[in-house]
């Protein structure tokens, strides 16, 4: 039900809303939703092909996300439906981008940006599918294809300064992570593959995965998926203010992949290829494991979703 609330001689109609959980499975091709504390789970959608990102646009209503696909094959895509999982629709067809990984939305161009992992890029188009841009490209050849140093897989975007942060996870184990920014927009007179804004914000990471970032504190938070001590971890740093070292929230984790922050409660979501999801605290306290052996996950979103009448 919605609630009136009266002031400065308007109403205002404030909806009650329902916090939800989306996650992928990548083994089974799945994505559920469920409540923050694992309860109330439901298949939405089956079949996909390799799910790895999702991100949930509540004002239209839509639930958008990446198939990997085969990743030799350069047939990955990206998909749409209602939140309920009805409506499915593919917006950008198999082989129009390689390998897509984590998505975001940004509302405020409502635009849809992703990093395409083998095809070595960081890419945008908008929720329909059409506008397709590449703003960032490490590498284009075979040769180049086969260094994972190249390889693009997690993003956010800094709306205030609008930069876009992403990471380039190298190979496994090898400590040659990166995190590098740039602007959104390519320069005037460059391109993505010379442009030239593009700088590292950290490097020497063991495997760093996906981006979420606190637009309101400013700081990043990501999963790690490289060895331990400093792999297997969710990491933060601010990005206004940045340490000589990231700052380590929780450790243990089973190749960390997806993360959501829920900034208003002070929580984070984050999942493993194991099949766990963990809830905790902004600074990594008060970990709980809210599911345990539910397949090999990856990309996870959290959404204010406003209940029906």
């Amino acid at each position: 039900m919605s609630e009136t609330i009266k002031g400065n001689n308007r109403d205002v109609d404030v909806k009650a809303t329902v916090s939800r959980l989306f996650v992928l499975e990548l083994n089974a091709g799945r994505i559920h939703s469920m409540n923050p504390d694992g309860s109330d789970r439901k298949t939405i959608v089956t079949d996909c092909r390799l799910p790895d990102g999702i991100a949930v646009d509540v004002d239209a209503g839509h639930i958008y996300w990446t198939n990997m696909g085969v990743p030799s094959l350069n047939d990955g895509s990206i998909e749409r439906a209602d939140i309920d999982g009805t409506n499915r629709k593919t917006i950008v067809a198999q082989g129009e981008t390689h390998t897509p990984k984590q998505i975001i939305l940004d509302k405020r161009d409502g635009k849809l940006y992703w990093c395409d992992r083998e095809g070595m890029r960081v890419m945008r188009c908008n929720r329909d599918g059409s506008q397709l841009e590449t703003l960032v490209e490490t590498g284009h050849s075979d040769t180049d294809r086969h260094d994972q140093r190249r390889w693009c897989v997690g993003l956010a975007i800094d709306e205030k300064y609008e930069r876009i942060y992403w990471t380039q996870k190298g190979p496994d184990d090898a400590g040659l992570g990166r995190i590098l920014r740039a602007n959104l927009n390519i320069p005037a007179g460059q391109a993505a593959a010379t442009r030239a804004d593009i700088e590292v914000f950290f490097d020497d990471l063991p495997e760093p995965i996906d981006l979420e970032l606190d637009v309101h504190s400013r700081v990043l938070y990501w999963t790690d998926r490289g060895d331990p001590p400093r792999g297997n971890t969710v990491n933060r740093a601010s990005i206004d203010d940045k340490p000589a070292e990231p700052e380590i929230l929780i450790s243990h984790l089973m190749e960390g992949i997806g993360i959501a922050l829920n900034v208003a409660n002070d929580r984070m979501f984050v999942t493993d290829l194991a099949g766990s999801i963990y809830s905790a605290r902004l600074d990594g306290s008060d970990k709980q494991n809210v599911l345990y052996a539910q397949g090999n996950l990856t990309g996870i979103a959290y959404a204010e979703i406003p209940q029906e009448q």
